[in-house]
């Protein structure tokens, strides 16, 4: 893993720990919320669908660590929100 990879994974760690920890089937997540859960900002491209989008391609830190949490995620269009939802 290189370096810039390694502190991205590192970054949604937390996310990872929350979710794994939710007692809730689904449910909702401010953009806010989540900034203060990673304890940062989200890049931009957080606004758009495809970065929150459950595909089999699990390079993208934030949607490896969702996965091994066990939950999917959706972003809510025109929101600044993200559903999730247990498998």
């Amino acid at each position: 893993m290189r370096g810039t990879e390694k502190i991205m994974a590192g970054k949604y760690e937390a996310l990872r720990e929350h979710l794994k920890n939710c007692k809730f089937a689904e449910f909702e997540l401010t953009f806010a919320k989540i900034e203060m859960i990673i304890g940062g900002p989200l890049p931009k491209s957080a606004y758009t669908p495809q970065f929150w989008a459950n595909t089999s391609d699990l390079t993208q830190p934030q949607r490896k660590a969702i996965a091994a949490s066990g939950f999917e995620s959706f972003l809510i269009s025109g929101s600044k929100k993200v559903k999730f939802k247990r498998l």
